[in-house]
């Protein structure tokens, strides 16, 4: 008899429970991926990152939590599918067997229409995104979120109670590393982990001699890791044949771990693997 009323109790307890800390809790790790200012290639990290670990064998979900750029479909070629419901709720887009997507522009009747909403429609989006998606158990959540560190970010560090970490995209030029300093300081004030910083962009390799020019300059990005304590995951040399990729819509198919990019970005998935906080 108490062994029943005590199992009726966990039952209306779990009922009771937000729909959104189940989902979040069916999830290993929740990773964000961000960066201080457009322009500097963090959705090409976060695309590549979740592509990389599905590759591996993690069941993976990357949410496209960018509301007004959304260029994560488009780099999987999905941006003419839409998402379907079930008993637990939206069925992200199945990219490849590990590795799952769900974004807003997933839901555009027109892929050119700019979502032109407000603060209060882009939170509910977002939570939407968590709370009603049917993620299912994963390894890993990828957030690709949208540049800088105002309501979207805060959003979703706050409404995911628990991030294991946050990997912070930059270039190596000036502009951009004022706000990369920003957003280290804002996943600290959030007590989100930086797993490390990625420079992209890092500069060009020469056609005829294969030597690299760092055609943004140079020891910007070491300094603010050394002032912040955070280990630079790797340098991601600028490669045409990425963007050849990423708009043919084939980021799980084609990257050659034998270019230099290639490699480099290898090295910063081992480290995102490894992470422990």
């Amino acid at each position: 008899m108490t062994q029943n009323i005590q199992s009726t109790n966990d039952l209306l307890k779990k009922a009771e429970e937000p729909k959104l800390i189940r989902n979040m809790r069916a999830i290993r790790k929740k990773i964000m991926v961000m960066s201080g200012k457009g322009g500097v290639g963090k959705s090409t990290v976060a695309a590549n990152l979740a592509a990389r670990l599905a590759e591996r064998g993690h069941k993976i979900g990357l949410l496209d939590a960018d509301i007004h750029g959304p260029s994560i479909p488009k780099m999987f070629g999905i941006e003419s599918q839409k998402p379907t419901v079930d008993e637990n709720g939206i069925v992200p887009i199945r990219v490849t067997e590990n590795l799952s997507v769900m974004s807003v522009a997933l839901l555009l009747e027109d892929r050119d229409a700019p979502v032109i909403w407000r603060g209060p429609a882009k939170m509910a989006a977002i939570k939407q995104f968590l709370e009603d998606v049917s993620w299912g158990k994963l390894d890993y959540l990828i957030v690709d979120l949208p540049p800088g560190t105002g309501d979207e970010p805060l959003s979703i560090a706050q409404l995911i109670e628990k991030m294991e970490g946050a990997v912070v995209v930059t270039t190596p030029q000036d502009m951009a590393l004022v706000s990369v300093r920003k957003s280290i300081k804002f996943a600290e004030i959030l007590k989100v982990p930086v797993i490390g910083i990625v420079e992209n962009m890092s500069g060009i390799i020469c056609p005829h001699c294969d030597e690299m020019i760092d055609i943004f300059g140079k020891g910007g990005v070491e300094k603010a890791a050394s002032d912040f304590n955070v280990p630079i995951l790797g340098e991601l040399p600028m490669d045409p044949k990425i963007a050849e990729i990423e708009d043919s819509g084939r980021v799980h198919t084609d990257i050659n771990e034998e270019t230099p990019w290639g490699k480099s970005f290898a090295a910063i998935v081992d480290t995102v693997e490894k992470f422990k906080k």
